[in-house]
């Protein structure tokens, strides 16, 4: 099959490295480490903003973290209760954490994570994610097997969804369908975030952790097979299976759509995929631990 092509210059990858302490910068153009900052805590969670700075989420040490593009602190805060999940809502300058352990979604602002609010989900909601509209706010309730659905600008529930066992990671298809990998039963459901109604479940390899899309296809990382799944967003088929590093956590895509990067979490490193031709054409050494959990690529100017 024709690849995709070289990556962008300038798009990067910031990983958070749990077991390290650590969060890696990946230079993807040149398959280069070019910054390994401290970030305490065990980071777990991340997520990235178009100006090149970073949000980080530290389980252990209950912080959240912004940093700049070249690793400055701009802001912290210390959450009572089990952080672990995060995404960004740009568009209105705020950003939404997981609580593990409270059943519930804190509402920051993005600049200096002041609290503004507080959202209830199921039983220790783990993934968040964002609608590419802003429309819909999500949750995988690991514990409740089931997915919270928000109105995102009005911050109120729309649908509590339930899916297969032990949802974990989730995020929403460039068409709008929710996708979201359930550890326990090995597969992954597809929702109608604005009906609430359950579209699709898909067989994936064991305990599916991370989703992302690329070339009409979706990416969903297995943790415990070592594997990606390549599923076809058009009938839903599974497209290939591809041997990756040892447990496989976060996945990203380049902003050009021609690259999807997975975290290997016992392997330290992340792998680059073409999308197109589905080899594995970069394999990229991290700090220890490599977790990746939310959005960690932006792009450059290429």
């Amino acid at each position: 099959m024709v690849g995709t092509g070289p990556l962008s210059a300038g798009d990067r990858a910031f990983v958070t490295c749990q077991n390290g302490d650590a969060l890696s910068v990946i230079d993807l153009g040149t398959g280069e480490e070019v910054a390994r900052w401290d970030v305490p805590g065990k980071p777990a969670g991340v997520a990235v903003a178009s100006d090149g700075s970073v949000y980080t989420v530290s389980p252990d040490s209950k912080t959240v973290r912004h940093l700049s593009p070249d690793g400055a602190l701009l802001a912290e805060t210390t959450l009572d209760g089990g952080p672990i999940g995060i995404v960004l809502d740009e568009a209105r300058g705020r950003l939404f954490v997981s609580d593990w352990y409270n059943a519930r979604i804190w509402e920051l602002t993005a600049v200096n994570l002041s609290t503004l609010s507080q959202l209830s989900t199921g039983a220790a909601p783990a993934g968040l994610t964002l609608s590419p509209d802003g429309r819909f706010l999500a949750s995988a309730d690991k514990d409740a097997d089931q997915v919270s659905v928000f109105d995102a600008a009005a911050l109120k529930v729309a649908h509590r969804i339930k899916v297969g066992t032990r949802p974990f990671g989730l995020r929403f298809a460039p068409d709008g369908r929710l996708f979201v990998g359930n550890v326990g039963s090995n597969d992954v459901t597809v929702l109608d975030p604005a009906s609430g109604e359950t579209l699709a479940t898909v067989p994936v390899g064991e305990r599916p952790y991370g989703v992302a899309f690329a070339q009409g296809r979706a990416f969903v990382t297995n943790q415990y097979a070592n594997t990606v799944s390549v599923i076809a967003l058009g009938d839903l088929s599974t497209v290939a299976t591809l041997d990756v590093g040892e447990y496989p956590e976060g996945i990203d895509t380049t902003p050009d759509g021609a690259h999807v990067v997975v975290a290997n979490w016992f392997e330290n490193t992340v792998e680059v995929i073409d999308a197109k031709s589905l080899e594995i054409v970069d394999a990229i050494e991290t700090a220890d631990g490599p977790r990746a959990f939310g959005r960690f690529i932006t792009g450059g100017t290429e």
